[in-house]
């Protein structure tokens, strides 16, 4: 398999090589708690999504009447499980999921704008789909972008705010661990999304350079 076919993490459509997932990035690697909630959207969107629409799609769906191979079924089945993963946390604790409401609202968009539609819905319609393939790609590529924003976070927020934090309790995060101002020193600049850019940008030259490392370009 070509570098360039390696989607999840090398390729040119992955959340590092071509940027799909930075606007997430960005807006919930500010603090972990945020990152940990939309980590768990990303799961649930994705892999509900795909295992859903792959069943329809296929010839052991027994939903006929549904325009399985309509991109707008697709974004409505991500829209679906997206508005009920946030109902979830919106029950479980409502402060925790009004903190990361367009976050979680925007993860229905990524999914749908993920590539997961063309990879899914066969060319020809007696082919075969593998459902397990498509769930287990679908899921890989949630979890790629998950695993990037919770990593990020973990560097950001000791910055920014000299603490790390979980999604829990009625204020909507629980701190589990902070850094005295005489052991660490947070930069605010890294609380804004300036700062966040500033250190995404050194993050995808390190990204950058192992990749072509790993090719053998250098």
């Amino acid at each position: 398999m070509s570098m360039e076919k390696q989607y999840s993490f090398w390729g040119s459509l992955s959340p590092l090589g071509g940027l799909s997932g930075a606007g997430l990035l960005i807006m919930t690697s500010a603090r972990l708690s945020w990152a940990v909630t939309t980590a768990g959207s990303l799961f649930w969107v994705y892999g509900l999504t795909a295992l859903t629409f792959s069943f329809m799609t296929s010839k052991t769906g027994s939903v006929k009447f549904l325009p399985a191979r309509s991109q707008s079924l697709f974004t409505a089945l991500a829209s679906f499980f997206g508005s009920l993963y946030l109902l979830m946390v919106w029950l479980l604790c409502p402060f925790a999921a009004f903190e990361v409401l367009l976050p979680l609202l925007l993860v229905p968009l990524f999914c749908s704008t993920s590539g997961m539609f063309a990879r899914i819905v066969p060319p020809k319609e007696n082919q075969y789909i593998d459902i397990f393939e498509h769930v287990s790609e679908s899921v890989s590529q949630a979890a790629v972008l998950a695993v990037l924003i919770i990593a990020f976070s973990i560097v950001r927020e000791p910055l920014a705010y000299c603490s790390l934090s979980l999604p829990g309790t009625g204020s909507g995060m629980v701190t589990i661990m902070y850094f005295t101002s005489g052991a660490f020193f947070p930069i605010g600049i890294f609380a804004v999304s300036a700062g966040a850019m500033l250190l995404l940008g050194y993050f995808i030259g390190l990204y950058q350079y192992g990749k072509n490392l790993f090719s053998g370009r250098y």
